[in-house]
């Protein structure tokens, strides 16, 4: 097969494995930088041009879409669905995910677990967001953070106040979700593979940090889900509509609840901490599906 991964930095673990597992199993695969390339938007003829030339002869394409080009980065996953090529995720169903606010409406509407969770822009009214969302300690979000950045813990209702109010003086959207003291810091990482769950782990912050990220310095170490774990991470891929995707689930004393869908989660931690080569997982599951014109929209919302 002849493969693209859509990336900018073809030098990061996560993409050196997945080029490392195609060619292990005898696939072509180019390394397509999707800021540099140019849509052409032709009646009947849809095309992508990179580097001075037409991309064509692609069997399938892994897009592994950094969160701050979303909106350039879909663009060229769904000019491939135009070109019928296909796509191990949808450029939909990234979007999906990228969105915050949007993930957790569809999962909600899913009976996905979910934090008690109250969205605003106006924070004039901060003792009621704060008292919506279950009275402090709450966890304050921007809706545009990732890798932990732009999450704060207000642990106090005066603190948490003052924190909703400082970020809405910057005119932006915020998050206020009830802190799941009982999760100790520690949260569990699914890696969703075609409706299974190939991977999982649990990752806790660095001493003194509510936040788990391994980007923040946290740890990880392998981890053996339940059942009910393994059916939320499931769900919450089939919500998105993403075939290849990281759940970020903490463990609550009303069950899992879900706080993040990633639809181009990292392999480091996860392949280090369990031994499970995800890479060659994610190309079995392109040999198994990609087909022309396999390209139909999965999910809805």
């Amino acid at each position: 097969m002849k493969i693209a991964l859509l990336c900018r930095s073809p030098q990061l673990y996560s993409h050196q494995r997945i080029i490392e597992a195609a060619r292990a199993r005898g696939h072509e695969i180019d390394t397509i930088d999707h800021l540099r390339c140019t849509i052409d938007i032709a009646s009947h003829r849809p095309k992508i041009h990179y580097q001075g030339r037409a991309l064509t002869g692609y069997d399938a394409v892994v897009p592994r879409i950094g969160a701050s080009v979303t909106f350039f980065g879909t663009a060229v996953v769904r000019q491939f669905e135009m070109m019928r090529v296909y796509c191990v995720n949808e450029s939909v169903a990234i979007a999906r995910s990228r969105d915050k606010l949007r993930s957790l409406q569809l999962l909600s509407r899913k009976g996905i677990g979910l934090p008690v969770t109250v969205f605003a822009h106006k924070t004039s009214n901060a003792e009621d967001i704060v008292r919506l969302a279950g009275g402090a300690p709450v966890v304050i979000k921007l809706l545009e953070g990732t890798q932990g950045i732009g999450v704060v813990l207000g642990e106090t209702p005066k603190a948490a106040e003052s924190i909703i109010q400082a970020f809405g003086g910057v005119n932006t959207n915020i998050l206020v979700q009830e802190y799941v003291e009982e999760a100790n810091g520690e949260d569990i990482r699914c890696i969703v593979v075609g409706e299974k769950v190939v991977a999982s782990m649990m990752r806790k912050g660095k001493e003194g940090d509510f936040r788990s990220n391994l980007h923040r310095g946290g740890s990880a170490r392998p981890i053996k889900i339940t059942p009910q774990e393994r059916a939320t991470a499931i769900g919450a891929a089939k919500a998105m509509g993403l075939n290849v995707c990281g759940v970020d689930m903490l463990r609550s004393n009303h069950g899992p609840v879900v706080m993040e869908v990633n639809s181009s989660p990292g392999l480091e931690g996860v392949e280090q901490a369990t031994g499970v080569d995800v890479a060659a997982k994610i190309v079995q599951f392109v040999e198994n599906n990609a087909e022309p014109g396999k390209t139909r929209t999965k999910g809805k919302g």
